[in-house]
């Protein structure tokens, strides 16, 4: 255990100065570090909502929205897969919170409900297992087929959608320029965002606020919005409103080109009409899909809708075949922008609705940080006095040992981009007191090892050799408990659980290696200036 050939002491020795590297530009602020040359480290730990200060976000997802937008696609599937097996039916429809279908003839009902009972999918996954179905088909006393989404299917729908709003959010969060933005679940249909630094959130607000679901639309070539009211809309349209400034349009419901055919969004100023306009590229489906439209249909209207509003209701020219366009409306540079990174992050998979905002000042923050600084320099002081006066040289040497696993853990957490905050500082002080307990565990049984009667270079060995396994094992089971914070927990609780993590394996390295190493070198050296050897502890 105590041979360190010099292969290892320059690994080792080298991995240190990498995490001393990494971790120097926290010590010197923001501006001085800009002005380093490139090829030197520059990345910083980002602070958290509790030590910067900023903007705190709870959103709530509108779930009727999502099981109002579940049963319009059930009634569309279910008019298809009807077509599809050629069985003739009166009326589809949604009645209350299920879809209901008719059929011409009653000898045709259990053809038509094993069909439908084809759009039912199973819930759950490949860990847990299935838990049922997410659709329920049945059939009522006056031959009516019933098709009703199922609890299990329900909360499987919810779960899907927070999952992707949260992965919009973060697209369009950080096209705002930040990669410090924490956006986690909170509940069942809540998600929480917390934007470090930020005091003015009326951009952040603009953003999450739009839903940016974009489709192209056929407009009706000869019944208006106002007949449709008087009357009845034709089978396939529906009367949508416009946008302010914009008039409602009469539109067929199903869309030629959906929002999520777009590849690409960005925000121009039109030179000729002198407005802002937003550029849009569709991918290769959606081009094949756009050009074939405008080809077959040029002299007619169609529209554009975002979040069931008509943006604009353009005339087809000629046919557009590149697969892009413009959009033009009354847009700001503002706006304009927002809605490019709207567009370019994707649709919400439902509308979110802010239910609670707060701005944590950063006042608070600076007082914390100061206040974890003095706590820091008492603990240490006292660390490092006490390790010192119960082990002697050994004690330096852990000492040393715990400086390396501050600077890896710092230099490891600036490369990684991980978030600091007061439960992340509580996790570093842990990981200290911990790289602490691992030495005075490997000292302890070299002192127990003298005791027994073994020589000092025996005893050295024997206590680190045993004392590991105890070392491993202990780190293993609080990474075991970091792992399932991290997984369970959120926000503050994942912060503490990242550090906590890190610095497990900063503080076995540490202990195993830079100590382990220093010992080794300072007995080569006794070895080399005395015939016997005495352990200082």
């Amino acid at each position: 255990m105590l041979h360190f050939s010099s292969f290892k002491v320059a690994v080792v020795s080298l991995v240190c100065l990498l995490g001393a590297l990494f971790a120097v530009p926290n010590f010197f602020d923001k501006a001085t570090v800009e002005g380093w040359p490139s090829f030197l480290p520059q990345r910083q730990i980002p602070l958290g909502l509790d030590l910067r200060g900023g903007a705190h976000l709870l959103l709530e997802m509108d779930t009727n929205k999502l099981r109002a937008d579940w049963l319009g696609t059930l009634r569309d599937d279910a008019r298809k897969e009807l077509r599809e097996a050629r069985i003739p039916y009166g009326a589809i429809g949604q009645i209350g919170q299920s879809v209901q279908v008719r059929l011409v003839n009653k000898d045709d009902a259990e053809k038509a409900m094993t069909k439908l009972r084809g759009l039912a999918q199973s819930v759950g996954n490949a860990i847990v297992g299935s838990g049922g179905v997410d659709l329920d088909v049945s059939q009522t006393a006056d031959g009516a087929i019933v098709i009703s989404p199922t609890e299990q299917g329900l909360n499987q729908r919810v779960l899907q959608a927070q999952t992707g709003a949260i992965e919009t959010l973060n697209r369009r969060v950080n096209a705002l320029g930040t990669a410090e933005s924490t956006i986690v679940p909170h509940g069942r249909d809540r998600i929480l965002i917390q934007y470090p630094g930020l005091q003015d959130t009326t951009q952040l607000k603009n953003l999450i606020g739009q839903t940016a679901q974009l489709s192209f639309h056929e407009v009706h070539p000869q019944m208006t919005p106002e007949q449709a009211r008087l009357t009845r809309a034709p089978a396939g349209f529906k009367v949508f409103p416009g946008v302010p400034g914009e008039r409602p349009e009469l539109l067929r419901v199903t869309p030629v080109v959906e929002g999520q055919d777009l590849v690409e969004a960005q925000p121009q100023f039109d030179q000729q009409n002198n407005q802002w306009v937003i550029s849009f590229r569709f991918n290769q489906l959606g081009a094949r899909k756009f050009g074939a439209y405008t080809r077959d249909n040029v002299g007619r209207r169609f529209a554009i809708l975002l979040d069931d509003k008509v943006l604009s209701a353009p005339v087809i020219r000629e046919a557009i075949l590149g697969g892009a366009g413009q959009i033009s409306g009354s847009f700001t540079s503002e706006s304009a922008g927002n809605l490019a990174i709207a567009l370019r992050s994707g649709a919400l998979p439902a509308k979110l609705t802010i239910i609670e905002e707060r701005t944590v000042g950063p006042s608070l923050g600076r007082d914390s940080i100061e206040a974890g600084k003095l706590a820091a320099l008492i603990g240490g002081i006292a660390t490092v006095a006490l390790t010192i006066f119960v082990y002697g040289t050994f004690g330096i040497f852990a000492v040393i040992g715990l400086i390396t696993n501050g600077l890896l853990l710092v230099g490891i957490m600036s490369l990684l981009g991980s978030t600091l905050t007061l439960p992340g500082i509580a996790g570093l002080v842990l990981t200290i007191g911990m790289a602490v307990d691992a030495n005075v565990l490997i000292f302890e049984r070299i002192r127990e090892e003298l005791r027994g009667g073994r020589s000092p270079i025996n005893a050295i060995d024997a206590g680190y050799s045993r004392a590991i396994v105890s070392i491993i094992d202990s780190q293993l089971t609080t990474l075991t408990a970091a792992i399932i914070m991290f997984w369970l927990g959120a926000g503050p609780i994942r912060g503490f659980a990242v550090t906590l993590s890190i610095g497990i394996f900063t503080s076995i390295f540490t202990a195993i290696s830079v100590t382990r190493m220093l010992v080794a070198l300072w007995v080569r050296s006794e070895r080399r200036s005395k015939r016997t050897i005495e352990v200082p502890i």
